[in-house]
């Protein structure tokens, strides 16, 4: 499988090039873009500022860019939290799309978005206060209005980037029942 890999608002730290490892010796070829041109954060905070300093339409031209010599491939978007965003928005405008991979994030779903029964799994923690529940349950029934195929897994007690070793959100337990799942999912595509 063809993933493009997109890293959270932390920027490319370490953890992100250690899931694109994973993920290729599961047998995958994986980018992971730098949307923040070398730039990586130490809180949320800072890296918000700087994506909002950025611009929504920067970033997105960014991944676009990232993305368009291996769409025609049909990738498997993926990324953790702002980078699950920006893979969703790219999977959903993309028709040749084969996946979607969500690592502790969503975002907003058009009225017109409209896939053909596209595979998407969402990992996301139990309580997550960047992901609250009446968000979900929304983003669910919208993502199932637009044609996707949507899987959700929760992970109750976990903190919101609990796949990143570097921060303190870690879970292992739950890192490695995502990734568990995450490459079953991934095998199926």
């Amino acid at each position: 499988m063809n993933i493009m890999l997109f890293h959270s608002t932390f920027g490319l730290r370490p953890a992100v090039r250690d899931a694109a490892d994973r993920l290729r010796a599961a047998g995958h070829e994986v980018w992971t873009p730098d949307l923040f041109e070398g730039r990586t954060f130490e809180t949320v905070e800072e890296g918000m500022a700087f994506k909002d300093e950025l611009g929504k339409e920067e970033l997105l031209r960014r991944a676009i860019l990232a993305a368009a010599p291996y769409s025609e491939r049909g990738l498997v978007y993926a990324g953790f939290s702002l980078g699950a965003a920006t893979a969703q928005t790219l999977a959903l405008g993309d028709d040749k799309a084969r996946g979607l991979l969500l690592l502790h994030g969503t975002s907003d779903i058009a009225e017109t978005a409209s896939v053909d029964e596209l595979p998407v799994q969402l990992h996301v923690a139990e309580p997550d206060a960047f992901e609250p529940d009446d968000w979900l349950t929304a983003w669910y029934l919208q993502m199932g209005k637009a044609g996707a195929d949507v899987e959700v897994y929760r992970y109750a007690g976990a903190g919101h980037l609990y796949t990143d070793p570097g921060l303190p959100d870690y879970d292992e337990e739950a890192a490695e029942a995502t990734w568990r799942v995450a490459l079953g999912f991934l095998e199926t595509l």
